[in-house]
Order: structure tokens, then C-alpha cells, then sequence
């Protein structure tokens, strides 16, 4: 496998990302599952807005671990810019997780705690998950431009924003 990956760097390159990626989600998954399902249990709060505080609280946790690692390699193309890209595609994928809670609470009139966490937190984060990869790659952390020859950094929307440090990072793998 190790010769396979040298050989191919694109796919060891996409491998860690997902992997990184992947253990991000997974604690993010955690806080959005734990408010979620305290503020329907014990707030006593509705499904779309337990769902919805439920994950606010975990993009949060997704852009911190996302930006600082999961991304570290990708061009820095500004905190502002990032921040703002990052919560508009959350917010897409927020909105795909609603709607499978809303299809299943309003249109199908599944309202059990069971029903609601399979439409709302296995079902709709599955595929704004897939959602979110896609579009952090392709528009909030993009790839570092290709090299231009004439030994200056670009300027533009992939310029580098002097608060963030150097435009590269290490290429170390952890």
C-alpha cells in the first residue's frame, strides 16, 4: 500500500485529508448528538431546533479542527474569508440535515427520539457530511495555486493573509 500511495500522491494526499477529515466529524458528531439530544430530552425543545443548536455547536468545532488540521497543507486564503465560506457551506449542509428531520417529523410523522436521530443525525449528517467535504476542498481551503515561474506569490483570492503565517505549511503528514 505504502508503494501504491507513493506512486500516487493526489490519493495519499485525498487518504489523509478524509482521514483527518473523518476524525474531525467524529467529534463534532459527538457534540452535535450530545446537544441535540439534551435540549429534545431534557430542554424539551423541538425538533428543528434542538437540531439546529445541536449543530451550530458542532461547526464550531468543525472550522477549529477543520482549519488547524484537517486543511493545514491547503493555502491560506484569509481567516475572514475562510470563516465566512466555512458558515455558508455549513450552512447548506445544515440545511440538508433539516430537511430530512422536517421529511420525516412533518411529512411522515415519525416523531420518536429513534426516528428523529436517524432522519436528523444519521441520515441528514450523512449526506451534508459529503456535502461539506466536497465544497471545504473545493472553495474554503482550496489547493495552493500552481506555480507561476516567476518566483513571486500570487496575488488575488489566493493570496496569503499575513495574520495566518507563511501561505505553505509543512508537507510532514501529521
Amino acid at each position: 500500500m505504502r508503494q501504491f500511495l507513493s506512486r500516487h500522491p493526489r490519493i495519499d494526499r485525498l487518504a489523509r485529508e478524509l482521514g483527518r477529515f473523518g476524525s474531525v466529524g467524529a467529534m463534532a458528531y459527538v457534540v452535535q448528538i450530545g446537544v441535540t439530544n439534551l435540549l429534545w430530552e431534557v430542554a424539551g425543545a423541538e425538533a428543528l431546533t434542538g437540531q439546529l443548536i445541536g449543530t451550530l455547536c458542532s461547526i464550531a468545532v468543525a472550522f477549529v479542527g477543520n482549519r488547524f488540521w484537517t486543511f493545514r497543507e491547503r493555502a491560506r486564503t484569509g481567516y475572514w474569508r475562510e470563516t465566512a465560506l466555512f458558515l455558508l457551506m455549513n450552512g447548506v449542509g445544515m440545511l440538508v440535515q433539516l430537511a430530512c428531520l422536517g421529511v420525516a417529523v412533518y411529512l411522515m410523522g415519525l416523531t420518536g427520539p429513534l426516528a428523529q436521530n436517524i432522519a436528523g443525525n444519521v441520515v441528514g449528517v450523512g449526506l451534508g457530511t459529503l456535502f461539506r467535504f466536497w465544497s471545504y476542498r473545493t472553495w474554503v481551503f482550496p489547493p495552493h495555486p500552481a506555480p507561476t515561474g516567476t518566483g513571486t506569490a500570487p496575488a488575488g483570492p489566493l493570496a496569503a493573509d499575513p495574520a495566518d503565517g507563511p501561505a505553505t505549511r509543512p508537507a510532514d503528514g501529521h
